[in-house]
């Protein structure tokens, strides 16, 4: 008798985190009065489970404390009442409203509300029509996309690219010009708070590449709204993709999507900066060419090398891997193990969102807003959204990189090396501890370390 299998059901896996805990997460440093229209339970699991700066960093955030009633009648007066009270008394920068899954269903309509409630308190009302069921990688985009459209200063108050004046980029100790970035798609989702968002700054400026901003960690909001100043966007998560084509329409700022893990692909994100910058067309650093990558050298760890010599075992390398993770991160480890380490059969599994939400981002009249990434998502791996995909897809697995509790779907009754790589937007603050530094070098380094 077969095993009868529910789509869409979750027996032993986690889910991601929310899309309406992205726009916060997203909008946290910024100065706004953030407000979860929402009984109770989702601003509690935010700010315990989603939010590492919580305990370290004041910001406004809130829940509407939506009634049985209210949500039975639809009755949207509370909310704007309370919503207008409380931003007279704390003075936020702006307000911003995200929904969950109960609004979704009495229809609230939130840019109506922001609408209104920005005549009335006449500073900047957002409304997000988030329900809590999708991932946060929609929230955090539309949440940032969104902030530069309305706060980015307009080109005539600029002294960069995008402005009336030519930038003098940061100079290297050789006198080379470099040029002025900023980086996108930057939250404690995917980078946490165990010092990956200042490796990732670090990475830049030591190769004389000024940041110019990083949206939305470690930035003050007035080098946020002077993006257009840089010379190139570098779109480190999925979730920076939208404010990278804003941004775009505003200044021209082309725009690279990759993110520097490793040392070899450190070295190609710099010089994708650099080509963007002298081009002016967008960059893709992980472009698929002919379904391989070429690597620079086929060497494994060195620890690894030596227990196969001393066993006489066969080349790890060969081993089928599988990366399960955020789509950006996935592909900078894959291409780190095969140009770097020689493995040769490394798929991708984004369990974030779907195929067709993917590639609708990157689509402008059908046709590629950067060229390669859809044909590179193809034939790298899958969105695969539901447990028992992934699940399915693992049955053939030798090694898995991925948060930990990826370790219950492994197939049964199968040795499967697992190597850990907690993700802050999937198993929260409980091995936040365990979170590496995947930057540059340092990934090499973690990396080697696991395979002794």
């Amino acid at each position: 008798m077969g095993v009868l299998r529910m789509r869409q059901v979750s027996r032993v896996l986690s889910t991601y985190t929310a899309d309406v805990s992205g726009v916060c997460s997203a909008l946290y440093e910024m100065g706004g009065m953030v407000i979860m229209h929402d009984a109770s339970g989702c601003n509690s699991t935010y700010n315990t489970h989603d939010e590492p700066r919580w305990y370290d960093m004041p910001s406004m955030v809130y829940v509407s404390g939506l009634s049985e009633l209210e949500a039975v009648m639809g009755d949207d007066d509370k909310l704007l009442r309370d919503v207008e009270r409380a931003a007279k008394e704390l003075h936020p920068r702006f307000v911003a409203i995200a929904g969950t899954p109960i609004p979704m269903m009495m229809g609230t309509d939130f840019k109506g509300i922001a609408r209104l409630l920005e005549r009335r308190l006449g500073i900047p009302v957002f409304g997000f029509a988030t329900n809590g069921t999708h991932s946060y990688v929609s929230g955090v985009g539309m949440a940032l996309a969104q902030a530069a459209k309305k706060f980015c200063l307009p080109k005539e108050q600029l002294t960069g690219p995008g402005g009336i004046q030519k930038q003098i980029p940061a100079e290297k100790a050789d006198g080379a010009q470099k040029p002025c970035v900023n980086l996108l798609g930057v939250t404690p989702l995917d980078f946490s708070v165990t010092g990956n968002v200042e490796a990732l700054k670090e990475a830049f400026q030591s190769e004389g590449y000024q940041v110019k901003s990083c949206w939305a960690m470690g930035s003050d909001f007035d080098e946020l709204i002077r993006a257009g100043e840089a010379h190139v966007n570098v779109a480190v998560t999925v979730s920076g993709i939208e404010t990278a084509i804003v941004l775009q329409e505003m200044y021209g700022t082309p725009w690279v999507l990759g993110l520097p893990t490793g040392r070899k692909l450190l070295r190609k994100v710099l010089e994708a900066v650099d080509r963007a910058a002298a081009t002016g067309e967008n960059q893709f650093p992980l472009a698929w060419d002919n379904g391989t990558y070429e690597a620079e050298s086929r060497r494994l760890p060195p620890s690894e090398e030596k227990v196969q010599r001393e066993n006489g075992q066969p080349d790890q390398s060969h081993r089928q891997t599988y990366i399960i993770g955020e789509w950006v991160w996935a592909m900078a480890l894959r291409y780190s193990l095969m140009t770097e380490y020689g493995y040769d059969r490394v798929s991708v599994i984004c369990p974030l969102e779907s195929e067709e939400l993917f590639a609708d981002r990157l689509l402008e009249e059908r046709r590629e807003r950067i060229p390669g990434v859809l044909t590179a998502a193809a034939g790298a791996g899958a969105f695969l959204e539901d447990e028992d995909q992934i699940e399915e897809r693992l049955k053939n697995a030798e090694l898995v990189i991925a948060d930990p509790i990826y370790r219950r779907v492994l197939p049964k009754g199968k040795v499967v090396d697992f190597i850990e790589f907690p993700h802050e937007g999937y198993s929260g603050r409980i091995y936040r501890r365990e979170i590496p530094v995947l930057i540059g070098e340092q990934w090499n380094r973690w990396f080697e370390q696991k395979c002794k």
